[in-house]
């Protein structure tokens, strides 16, 4: 076959050698196609922006709230200084009127340690060892509490919502 062969007698081409302009509907149907394709990817821009603009912000506002989220346990906090402050800062008085002031501020404090979720773990001469909740600091002799068992408390332990804080320090009894 050769180059002839798609040509009419006079060197015209034929129907099949000419390309076929696309009509209306077809550029019409390739224009809509087109904005179709560049409003997915504008959305898909956007959405792109939309999440990194997200991310950042949740950074700030993580990096934040840990910064400040003492805050309402300090300012809780702030009271129970400014009575020691008091107490310290009076002129002598009786000491039985300056214990009763002392014994009301640590009632206040820890009315504010509960409510803020920091709670001291009870611990009594006689209560099994609990590891989880104490530390052994030392053994001593203790003759009415059985061996292993808690004899006293030497410093309280607290949880916080639940999880240990801090161990209590306690000493066991050795036996007999």
């Amino acid at each position: 076959m050769t180059d002839n062969d798609h040509a009419t007698p006079l060197g015209e081409p034929t129907a099949e050698a000419i390309p076929s302009s696309p009509t209306l509907a077809e550029d019409t149907e390739f224009a809509a196609l087109r904005a179709e394709s560049d409003s997915w990817r504008d959305k898909a821009y956007r959405a792109t922006a939309e999440l990194d603009n997200m991310r950042k912000r949740t950074q700030t506002e993580v990096a934040e709230a840990r910064l400040y989220a003492a805050q309402s346990f300090a300012r809780d906090v702030l009271t129970v200084a400014d009575n020691l402050a008091r107490a310290l800062s009076a002129p002598d008085t009786d000491p039985a009127a300056l214990r009763k002031g002392v014994e009301l501020t640590a009632t206040q404090f820890a009315t504010i340690l509960q409510r803020h979720g920091i709670v001291k773990t009870e611990v009594k001469a006689g209560d099994a060892l609990n590891p989880e909740l104490h530390q052994v600091m030392m053994e001593a002799d203790g003759a009415d509490v059985a061996p292993g068992c808690i004899v006293a408390e030497l410093q309280a332990g607290y949880t916080l919502h639940g999880r240990l804080l801090r161990p209590a320090l306690v000493s066991v009894s050795k036996g007999a």
